[in-house]
C-alpha cells in the first residue's frame, strides 16, 4: 500500500497526484502530522472490495490553510476527505453545510464534496460510543467519565456524546479551561440534567477527582510521540478503572503504561478509528461500508 504523505504543492493538478498510479485519489485524510495515519489501510481496502476506482491518500496541510486544501481538493473532483489532528474545529468554519450533530460538537472530522460545496459531519463521537461497547463491553449510560483534553475537536466531540448517552458524571480536563468552560455551559444548557465539573490539568485535586471516574479518556495530542509523557501522572489510575486513549499509534501510550502499572482495564484509539471509519465511508458510498474488511486493514497496521 502506498504510504506516501502529499503535501499542498500536489494539490496543483490531477498529474501531480495520480502519476504513476492506476487509480484516482479521491478520498484522503488530512491532517498536521498525517504520517503516523493509519485511516489508508483502512479504507483502501474497502474501496478495493467494493470496485470503487479511487485511492485514499495522506495529505499533511500547515496550521490555516485548511479551507484552501478543501476547496483545491473539491476542484480536483475528490469524493470526500477525513478531518484530523488540528483541522477538526477549522473543519466546520470550511463547510457550506454541517450535519446538526458536528454542528452541535463544533467540530467536523469527515466531509464530502457535492455540486462544489462542502458538507461536514461529525463521526468521533458515535465511534467512540462503538469503541467502548466493543472494548469493554459496557455503554457510557450512568459512567463517571473524566476527558483529558477535553478542549480539542475529539474531546468535544466524545464529551457531547458523553452526555447525549446520560453519563452520571463528565469532569472535563485542560491545560487552560476557557474552552471547556465553554463547551460545559453548552452541554449544560441543552443537557440540564448533567453534572458536569471543569478542571485544569494541573490542579492538585486532579488524582482524587480521577479516582471517582470509572473511565478516564485521553482526547489530546499527547501521546504521539513515543517520547511523550502521560497527561496525567499515574497517581490518577487504579485497578477499577477503564481506561482508553484516542491515540492509535503508537498503540501504547505512557497514559496506558500508567493505567495497566495500576491494573486498569486499557485500551487504544484503533477501536475508535474503525468505528469512525465505517461511519465516513458510508457518508461517501451510503450502504457500502465492509466493516470486517476495514477491521482487518486496520489490524495490519497494530
Amino acid at each position: 500500500m502506498n504510504e506516501e504523505v502529499f503535501q499542498m504543492e500536489h494539490l496543483s493538478s490531477r498529474h501531480a497526484l495520480d502519476h504513476g498510479h492506476s487509480k484516482p485519489a479521491l478520498l484522503a485524510v488530512i491532517g498536521c502530522p498525517v504520517a503516523h495515519s493509519a485511516s489508508p489501510a483502512m479504507h483502501q481496502p474497502a474501496l478495493d472490495f467494493c470496485a470503487i476506482q479511487a485511492r485514499y491518500i495522506k495529505l499533511e496541510v500547515p496550521v490555516g490553510r485548511l479551507a484552501e486544501a478543501l476547496q483545491k481538493l473539491s476542484a480536483l473532483g475528490f469524493h470526500g476527505a477525513n478531518i484530523t489532528v488540528p483541522h477538526k474545529l477549522a473543519a466546520l468554519d470550511a463547510c457550506h453545510d454541517v450535519d446538526a450533530a458536528a454542528q452541535q460538537i463544533g467540530a467536523v472530522n469527515t466531509v464530502r464534496f457535492i455540486d462544489g460545496e462542502i458538507h461536514g459531519w461529525n463521526t468521533d463521537g458515535p465511534g467512540f460510543s462503538s469503541a467502548i461497547r466493543d472494548e469493554f463491553q459496557t455503554t457510557l449510560e450512568g459512567k463517571r467519565v473524566m476527558i483529558v483534553g477535553a478542549g480539542g475537536g475529539a474531546g468535544q466531540a466524545i464529551a457531547t456524546q458523553c452526555a447525549m448517552e446520560n453519563v452520571s458524571w463528565l469532569v472535563l480536563v485542560n491545560r487552560t479551561l476557557d474552552k471547556i468552560m465553554r463547551l460545559r455551559d453548552v452541554l449544560c444548557k441543552r443537557h440540564p440534567d448533567l453534572r458536569c465539573e471543569c478542571i485544569k490539568l494541573d490542579d492538585e485535586q486532579i488524582a482524587g477527582v480521577a479516582h471517582q471516574c470509572q473511565m478516564l479518556v485521553n482526547t489530546s495530542s499527547l501521546g504521539l510521540r513515543p517520547d511523550d509523557d502521560s497527561p496525567i501522572s499515574i497517581n490518577c489510575f487504579d485497578e477499577h478503572q477503564m481506561v482508553y486513549d484516542t491515540i492509535y499509534k503508537p498503540p501504547m501510550t505512557a497514559f496506558l503504561r500508567h493505567a495497566l502499572m495500576k491494573k486498569a482495564s486499557v485500551s487504544n484509539g484503533f477501536s475508535m478509528l474503525l468505528h469512525q471509519g465505517v461511519l465516513a465511508f458510508d457518508i461517501w458510498y451510503p450502504g457500502s461500508a465492509p466493516l470486517e474488511i476495514m477491521r482487518r486493514g486496520l489490524g495490519t497496521t497494530r
